[in-house]
């Protein structure tokens, strides 16, 4: 195989009906060229994170020689397996990048780093809803997803019982995602992309976890923009939180506080399913912590992070969020209006409920039960979040303001149309990959292609100009608190003032929420 020098950077290689070759900073990768779209899989951006590795930020990857395939997506982070996983293999090896490129060494294309969702437990860069293949053809961007380690094995908080060492035991996945923007920046130009423009985005845990990116010290300078869709995180976890987690989890595998360190030498199954007892029972999860070290303050609350004000921010969710999960219960679409109560007491205080009752039924004429509950509920558990990110930067910023908000409304007829807009709906369309979600769009038709042609052009205009405005939308205003521009992406696509202004006066009441249901990743 013909290897070409390129003339500004490292080598690359993608000659007539051969297999391209990328040289990074640790050694030659082979990819795969499918449909014009270069490909290549399970890069490492990290060193194994087993043994005396475990619990702690991670560390580069080892330079090989010769040339490796990256052909195959890497292991992901261990965890339960459910449907948040891809089917492959878990292993503590899991710092891994994908990426996918229309040409390598040529050009300075905008970059599109995604943050998977699954909550800070689950989940994966490699399931097949992130493939990036349509985006790139689309857009002529480069798109990368990434793994990293999740649950117990990213987030146990052992500064308290390991001192300095350990110190930000309790964040280092979320340090991996630093340490893969930093890959990116050194990386990405030998795969066509530009590491001045990137557009790091996730949805559910991932817009977590763009949440964060935002306020981490580490992470400024690594990114240029951010999309957040249906995660908008404002709280990280009190140590007295993590601290009860840690001590839970030694009671539960017979490690005496003292010995520590001795769970560096579980072996991961068993601590993979610990772990899991421990969240169960505690009702909260293994997530980021107010370390003092990593976040030394709440990312978002009182105020948005000083650093990052300037830096163009999208975030939004889909207007019943919790029909998703919610929504897996049969008993829900039967409910009479004492049931309808009954289940509202468990988000709402019940001195709340009569008024909730009026106010959504009132902007839901005709609407049943079920709607009237995954409604509310979605409000208080995502959209009040979304809405207080947007309101604190608007008053960071004024006028300036480089925030957009919006909301998915389209009803999908999947499941009889039951679920209405529910989370994850905007992955098929965002992604471009419709035909990879029918579960949650029903049938292809004009107005699926009209979702994918809206929102993913709109992703693609952010991602090069930092301005989600393109010809297919109305004019889209950054958001202030008088007017409070929302885009609503529907077929067609709306752009409304303020179009739920009941709902978010009668929410504004309440606190934010940092989301600790283990069903509401």
């Amino acid at each position: 195989m013909s290897v070409m020098a390129g003339a500004a950077g490292p080598a690359v290689g993608a000659a007539a009906g051969a297999e391209p070759v990328v040289e990074t900073t640790e050694g030659r990768y082979r990819g795969r060229t499918a449909g014009g779209v270069h490909v290549f899989k399970g890069m490492r951006y990290g060193a194994p994170t087993g043994g005396v590795n475990r619990f702690l930020p991670p560390k580069p990857p080892e330079r090989f020689a010769g040339v490796r395939d990256a052909l195959e997506y890497g292991d992901q982070s261990p965890q339960m397996r459910g449907p948040l996983a891809d089917r492959g293999p878990m292993s503590e090896d899991c710092l891994r990048i994908n990426v996918w490129t229309p040409a390598l060494g040529e050009g300075k294309r905008p970059v599109l780093l995604w943050f998977h969702g699954g909550g800070f437990e689950a989940g994966s860069g490699s399931i097949p809803l992130y493939d990036g293949s349509n985006m790139v053809r689309r857009g002529d961007v480069v798109v990368c997803t990434v793994n990293h380690r999740l649950n117990v094995y990213g987030f146990c908080d052992l500064s308290e019982l390991l001192g300095e060492e350990f110190a930000q035991s309790g964040n280092v996945g979320w340090l991996d995602l630093v340490a893969a923007m930093r890959w990116v920046r050194e990386n990405i130009a030998a795969f066509g992309g530009d590491p001045g423009n990137v557009m790091i985005y996730g949805q559910s845990g991932g817009g977590r976890k763009v949440s964060l990116s935002f306020a981490g010290q580490a992470a400024a300078g690594l990114f240029h923009k951010g999309v957040v869709q249906s995660g908008s995180h404002l709280l990280v976890q009190t140590k007295e939180q993590s601290q009860a987690l840690v001590q839970d989890l030694l009671k539960r595998l017979e490690i005496d506080p003292r010995n520590a360190r001795d769970l560096q030498k579980v072996p991961q199954d068993e601590l993979t399913r610990v772990q899991l007892q421990t969240m169960t029972a505690a009702r909260y999860r293994f997530e980021p912590v107010l370390d003092g070290v990593t976040f030394a303050a709440h990312p978002w609350i009182p105020n948005a992070p000083a650093h990052t004000a300037k830096v163009p921010l999208m975030v939004g969710a889909t207007q019943t969020e919790l029909s998703n999960q919610l929504g897996r219960d049969e008993r829900v679409y039967q409910m009479d209006e004492a049931a309808l109560r009954q289940r509202l007491a468990r988000y709402l205080p019940a001195e709340d409920i009569d008024e909730a009752l009026t106010v959504f039924k009132a902007t839901t004429p005709g609407g049943s039960t079920a709607e009237i509950f995954f409604k509310i509920t979605s409000w208080r558990a995502y959209i009040r979040n979304a809405t207080i990110m947007a309101e604190q930067r608007a008053a960071q910023n004024g006028a300036d303001n480089p925030t957009w908000m919006y909301q998915l409304t389209w009803r999908s007829p999947a499941e009889d149309g039951r679920r209405y807009s529910q989370h994850t709906l905007d992955l098929p369309f965002m992604f471009d990959n419709v035909d990879k979600a029918l579960h949650l769009t029903g049938p292809e038709s004009a107005e699926t292609k009209l979702m994918a042609e809206t929102m993913a052009e709109a992703w693609l205009a952010f991602a090069r100009n930092g301005d989600p405005n393109h010809s297919g939308i109305p004019t889209w205003p950054t958001y202030d608190v008088e007017r409070r521009p929302v885009m609503l992406f529907d077929a067609p696509p709306k752009l409304a003032l303020d179009p739920f202004r009941e709902e978010r006066e009668f929410m504004a009441r309440y606190h934010p929420v940092r989301v600790t249901a283990r069903d509401a990743t």
